[in-house]
């Protein structure tokens, strides 16, 4: 279990890359440091990712995948051996979406197909780019544009414009579509719109 955070919270002035610490001590048995940077809001509900004890390693993985992203919050409990090991919670942007990844040892919870993050590109080449990076070192591709990456996640990657083909109201155009799509593993989207044309 994690320690709660409530107690006392001393505002210092030591900047850490360009951030501000923060300490938060918590029955004075525990200590945690928040590296900060003031952004702008966000939408208060966001994906919130359980990992054994990669998430900052993961986040450093994603923020450098997509575009508009970064880090912004690192919270670490002071105490432990090394920063490294010391990672609670990391708060990071991808895309202008916010979300956080936990440390919270290893369980029995793992990541599956029953939740994915789905993202929509205009081009075959944003499509190509983000399945080579995402599917690298130990990703598994999956079926119809949905793959695993090296930490389990799983992603879809869809184009923009499939649901005007899946919804053409000519149904055999549509259907054709669909069939395309099933035998796919990564999407292309001059076979999906050949599929739909054809006779």
């Amino acid at each position: 279990m994690l320690p709660a955070v409530a107690g006392i919270c001393t505002n210092t002035t030591l900047p850490v890359h360009g951030t501000c610490v923060y300490h938060i001590e918590q029955n004075r048995s525990h200590s945690f440091v928040f590296q900060k940077k003031r952004v702008r809001k966000l939408p208060t509900i966001h994906p919130f990712l359980w990992f054994d004890n990669e998430a900052e390693e993961a986040a450093e993985f994603y923020v450098s995948v997509f575009p508009n992203s970064e880090i912004q919050t690192v919270i670490r409990m002071e105490s432990a051996p090394s920063p490294e090991d010391g990672v609670v919670i990391v708060t990071f942007v991808l895309d202008g979406m916010k979300l956080q990844a936990l440390n919270g040892g290893p369980t029995k919870f793992k990541f599956n197909e029953s939740v994915s993050l789905l993202v929509w590109v205009e081009t075959q080449a944003e499509i190509d780019h983000l399945w080579e990076r995402l599917t690298a070192d130990g990703g598994v591709p999956g079926q119809s544009g949905w793959l695993k990456d090296k930490y389990g996640l799983s992603w879809q990657i869809i184009p923009l414009g499939i649901d005007e083909l899946l919804t053409d109201p000519d149904m055999d155009r549509a259907n054709r579509v669909m069939q395309a799509l099933l035998v796919m593993s990564k999407l292309n989207i001059a076979e999906l719109h050949a599929a739909a044309d054809a006779r």
